[in-house]
């Protein structure tokens, strides 16, 4: 059964006393790779959830795109991005998948899993767009590709990919194949962000994923997708969670277990709430279970988990809680009380790096900041 996220949860918001992020100054954005934006980053797990320790840090898989003049004009151009991180230092791989080998006209996130053995990396990504075609598109699919790990020295790689396959596809029962929405960023349909989790109680393996459900009438949609995998590959589900009427974009849902209790995040920004009320933050969400097929319950009573600073409303966001508690993010606008609507200002204030670590507590159905 879906669980739906309702509007007398997110009234909770107006009047609960909630966490917010520590306010992210100029001099926290630190530059990792100068001349390109970084956002929306993850990094390979464990099959337990746990992150994986690869080369002595950790591998992560970024969005990539270089520096033009409007930092939103980069999710025409996005690449995923492969970084090693150890003891703070980064050091750049590249991009992670050959050239013309995505489906796609450009990658969008996903998450990356590693087998026991610790040869093999899967990848599961969204590909929006088309190879080749002329005039951008907003369709959206997910695959699934795996590819040998191999370090030398104490560099690691990834290589030998195997041919993508569509995980599945939207089926207009569930879920809405058209993507167009009013084809502007925050009124898109949504079919992407696949992340890939194994269910402890039982073995099971299931993508969740950011959609828009098929069967609504309005314009705000949103929802967890979820498809199961069984012998003869993955099956798609009714949704995990719904915030019908509520709000156009679930992004980045991802599911970690914690004290026997299932968790499920969330991102989503005030601009994708349906005008009419009630409006949260740009900020992390997230619903609690005692298993995995729900039913799903509000933490905090509203949902939200924590926002960002009151005066800062759109410093970062992407933000993905991993197996230790610990929650990573991107710098998005630090400084700027909105979104700005002239390029050259979002330029100077954009990011685009890796914001600074964050840190849950998980106390049943309370979740705060540490």
């Amino acid at each position: 059964m879906t669980s739906q996220w309702t509007r007398e949860a997110i009234a909770h918001v107006a009047v609960a006393t909630h966490n917010h992020a520590p306010v992210i100054e100029r001099k926290d954005v630190r530059q990792l790779l100068p001349g390109f934006d970084l956002w929306d980053y993850w990094p390979v797990q464990e099959r337990d959830g746990r992150t994986a320790l690869i080369a002595g840090g950790t591998l992560y898989m970024l969005l990539s795109a270089p520096v033009i003049g409007d930092p939103d004009a980069r999710h025409g151009l996005a690449r995923i991005r492969l970084m090693h991180e150890r003891d703070g230092q980064w050091r750049d791989l590249g991009n992670l998948l050959p050239d013309e080998f995505s489906p796609g006209s450009r990658e969008w996130s996903g998450s990356a899993v590693i087998d026991e053995q610790h040869r093999r990396v899967t990848l599961y990504f969204t590909a929006a767009g088309h190879r080749g075609e002329k005039t951008i598109s907003f369709d959206q699919r997910m695959f699934e590709t795996s590819a040998a790990l191999a370090i030398v020295g104490d560099v690691p790689g990834l290589s030998n990919w195997s041919e993508p396959v569509e995980c599945v596809a939207p089926d207009d029962k569930f879920y809405a194949s058209d993507m167009a929405g009013g084809g502007e960023i925050g009124t898109i349909k949504a079919f992407r962000d696949p992340f890939w989790f194994r269910d402890p109680h039982d073995g099971a393996e299931y993508i969740l994923f950011a959609a828009s459900l098929a069967s609504s009438a309005s314009s705000w949609n949103g929802v967890v997708g979820v498809a199961r995998r069984y012998a003869a590959g993955w099956h798609l589900a009714a949704p995990l969670i719904s915030a019908d009427t509520i709000n156009n974009e679930l992004e980045r849902p991802h599911v970690i277990c914690h004290g026997g209790r299932y968790y499920c995040f969330w991102s989503t920004q005030r601009s994708v709430f349906n005008p009419q009320g009630p409006l949260g933050p740009n900020g992390m969400y997230g619903m609690i279970a005692d298993a995995f097929a729900g039913p799903w319950r509000p933490l905090n009573e509203s949902g939200l988990v924590f926002a960002n600073p009151v005066d800062h409303p759109v410093q970062a966001y992407s933000w993905q809680v991993l197996g230790d508690l610990s929650v990573i993010s991107f710098i998005d606008r630090p400084g700027l009380t909105d979104n700005p609507v002239d390029a050259d200002v979002a330029r100077a204030h954009f990011g685009g790096a890796p914001a600074p670590q964050l840190r849950l507590v998980l106390d049943g159905e309370v979740a705060r900041l540490a």
